[in-house]
């Protein structure tokens, strides 16, 4: 099956959007967060985790209104055409 037009657009909306959301540090501040709260050598206060803990959430919660979790990935060749899939054997037979 063949891309649609409306498949299209809404691959560049996304990619436009990965690229926005990437430009403002959406993702690597909750990485940061995250590598905040790991760190068993620094103390942190229970207010202060609570308030990483929420800005890390609503940070997640941004991205994924963009950018919802894939369910599942569709492989495609050339132009959005059928893949041909070959299988090379040592023995004689054909599949």
């Amino acid at each position: 099956m063949g891309a649609t037009a409306a498949h299209k657009n809404r691959a560049l909306r996304q990619k436009a959007l990965r690229e926005q959301l990437e430009a403002q540090g959406h993702v690597q501040h909750v990485n940061d967060i995250a590598n905040k709260l790991a760190n068993l050598t620094e103390v942190l206060e229970s207010s202060d985790i609570q308030r990483l803990k929420s800005a890390g959430d609503l940070k997640l919660k941004l991205i994924s209104k963009y950018l919802p979790d894939m369910k599942a990935v569709e492989h495609s060749g050339p132009d959005g055409e059928s893949l041909t899939i070959m299988i090379a054997t040592d023995d004689a037979e054909t599949l």
